[in-house]
């Protein structure tokens, strides 16, 4: 009894463990899917795609950084269909200079 007592309790600690991972991980694939086949990106354009839990409103969400633009980071929505939400310079990116005009990954509206 007291194994099942504590299967479970380690299980009710692990889940939402396995949960957050899991959906960081299908919102980046979905993210980098809708890049690939829909933007039609090359996959050594794209530097980098996180899937990010975050605190706010929606939970999930994903960072993407293209090659061309290190300095940017692109925020993505993936719940129903993709999209870009909105992008972040990082401070780097500011003093260097980098402003809205300079940007050429961002999505048009």
């Amino acid at each position: 009894m007291k194994w099942i007592l504590a299967i479970l309790v380690i299980g009710l600690f692990i889940t939402p463990f396995f949960y957050v991972q899991t959906n960081k991980k299908m919102y980046a694939n979905k993210v980098t899917n809708y890049l690939l086949n829909e933007q039609h990106y090359k996959k050594n354009e794209i530097k980098s795609v996180k899937g990010i839990w975050g605190i706010k409103l929606p939970s999930f969400y994903t960072i993407v950084v293209f090659e061309n633009e290190p300095y940017v980071e692109y925020i993505y929505f993936a719940h129903n269909n993709v999209m870009q939400f909105s992008h972040n310079v990082t401070e780097e990116g500011k003093q260097l200079g980098i402003t809205e005009s300079d940007l050429k990954n961002i999505a048009a509206k």
